[in-house]
């Protein structure tokens, strides 16, 4: 991803390519619904409108593998092999998804130990992080993420910060008001000079 060249530097190689290339791709771009109107192989505003519907797509492709974690090398031809493959190129309206984010035990781990000591003052034990997971992924498969996009503009709602989750329900919990009074009365008593 990272050596991918800019949409000037990408529209600039499409249009200095051969006229057969070009009329290939621009059949391509068709194909996908990103392109409007009868197929040239002319470089002119409706082919690099094209080329700018398809960075929309390949923008939104790289932010996706950056969320979900994927190394996986992207390029603008991997993007439109895949939208002409699905389908998704169909209309100009908005289109909606909805993804979820599930975390893992390993992904979890450290963040649910460091909670823990921070409001109960020790770590979890193996079922206790079970449990504490199994709750964030409960929120996590009940708040997707819901991204609705269209021509020049993208909204994100939703969503679940399992970290906020966790910590709430470890908070909510006897043993953390246990804690924090004990921590208050320890301060409190630090303050007064302890008793005399």
């Amino acid at each position: 991803m990272a050596d991918e060249v800019t949409l000037d530097v990408f529209a600039k190689d499409v249009a200095n390519g051969s006229k057969e290339a070009r009329l290939a791709l621009a059949q391509q771009l068709k194909d996908a619904g990103l392109w409007t109107g009868k197929v040239t192989s002319d470089f002119n505003i409706k082919y690099y409108n094209a080329l700018v519907k398809l960075e929309e797509k390949y923008k939104a492709q790289v932010a996706l593998n950056k969320l979900i974690g994927s190394t996986a090398p992207v390029t603008r031809y991997d993007v439109l092999v895949s939208i002409r493959e699905d389908g998704d190129g169909g209309g100009d309206g908005p289109t909606t998804t909805a993804q979820r984010y599930i975390t893992s035990p390993s992904q979890t781990a450290k963040m649910l130990d460091t909670i823990a000591e921070d409001l109960l003052e020790r770590k979890l034990t193996k079922a206790e992080r079970a449990y504490y997971l199994k709750i964030a992924n409960a929120q996590q498969q009940a708040n997707p993420t819901v991204t609705t996009a269209g021509k020049g503009f993208s909204t994100t709602k939703g969503g679940v910060d399992e970290e906020q989750v966790i910590a709430d329900t470890i908070a909510g919990t006897a043993e953390a008001k246990t804690a924090r009074a004990t921590d208050a009365y320890t301060i409190l008593m630090q303050e007064l000079g302890g008793l005399r």
